[in-house]
């Protein structure tokens, strides 16, 4: 198969594992952030969250991603004078704790290509029957493919569909909606990513490929059953799918123990049983994935392995409504 044709499968079918343009990971349920822009801020927290995942471990050219994702609210933290029709002075919060700010990055190495990408998110937060918090949110997201010259030997060095546009690298802006509904023992969420399904054109002027994203969607849920003060048991289900492809889900229970560790199994429509571990220390929270695949592929690799490592900062009563009414 001619290089051109092997870069433009790349770039048509993303994630060869899941035929996702966008990467993906075992561990969302764990911080949803990266496939919903509403939950920025929704505990209130400040969260900053790291991962690593490495796909098919000792295949050569498998999927490699990192992340970074920051997200936090903006609360009721101080108070200005406010002057009443009346004449009556009374103190009012600055902000009305209903906004969440976020942003997340990536670095995905697929094959020959090289992705990079960003997304910038605003949140606004809204409260239904005292008790269950429902939030919208939108990002604004960009992603930068370059073709990566040392992993292959050219056929033609002055290829136009190297040369104009892989080469230097090519950037795509786009943009995700997302809505979500959290409870104390719930939470559920969609959200649509890619929503501009930007194109872009590839090669010269006398002979050129459209490239476009195809548009993502996202479903969520969990919900908690309590067994005693310390035990809760948590099923839940991640669907995905994009508008030419068939939908793909995963489908686990997990269980928690006191809130400082986790365990769960989950299995992926696309033929892979993942297992996760995680603990917590104080704010620190660390997890583990290990994804064994049901396909050919296994026979010569050592799984995938993905890894996440997270900080949580302001843990106090006021970041949960349902804890105390802020």
């Amino acid at each position: 198969m001619r290089i051109k044709a092997i870069i433009l499968t790349v770039f048509l079918t993303g994630n060869l594992a899941s035929g996702q343009q966008l990467p993906v990971y075992s561990q969302y349920l764990y911080n949803k952030f990266l496939i919903n822009p509403s939950i920025a801020g929704s505990d209130g927290y400040t969260s900053v969250n790291l991962t690593a995942r490495e796909q098919w471990v000792g295949y050569e050219g498998a999927p490699r991603t990192f992340s970074f994702a920051v997200q936090s609210r903006i609360l009721k933290r101080s108070y200005i004078l406010k002057q009443t029709n009346v004449r009556r002075q009374i103190y009012r919060p600055k902000s009305d704790g209903k906004v969440g700010l976020g942003g997340h990055v990536f670095s995905d190495r697929n094959g020959l290509i090289n992705r990079t990408g960003f997304q910038a998110s605003y949140a606004y937060h809204t409260w239904l029957q005292n008790s269950t918090q429902l939030s919208f949110g939108l990002s604004l997201n960009g992603y930068h493919y370059k073709i990566d010259q040392d992993a292959i030997n050219f056929e033609d060095n002055n290829d136009p569909l190297l040369n104009n546009s892989l080469r230097r690298g090519l950037f795509i802006p786009d943009a995700a909606f997302g809505v979500s509904l959290l409870n104390a023992k719930y939470s559920f969420g969609f959200s649509a990513d890619q929503l501009f399904e930007a194109s872009a054109k590839l090669g010269g002027a006398a002979a050129y490929q459209n490239f476009s994203l195809e548009r993502q969607y996202y479903l969520f849920g969990s919900y908690d059953f309590s067994h005693g003060p310390y035990n809760i048991i948590q099923p839940s289900f991640l669907i995905m799918s994009s508008e030419q492809l068939q939908p793909q889900a995963d489908f686990g229970v997990t269980y928690i123990f006191h809130d400082d560790f986790w365990a769960g199994l989950a299995y992926r429509t696309s033929k892979a049983l993942i297992s996760t571990v995680g603990v917590k220390y104080q704010n620190i929270f660390m997890g583990y994935a290990f994804d064994f695949t049901l396909s050919e592929i296994q026979r010569v690799t050592y799984g995938t392995h993905e890894i996440t490592f997270a900080l949580k900062f302001g843990d106090n009563k006021r970041k949960y409504r349902w804890l105390d009414r802020y």
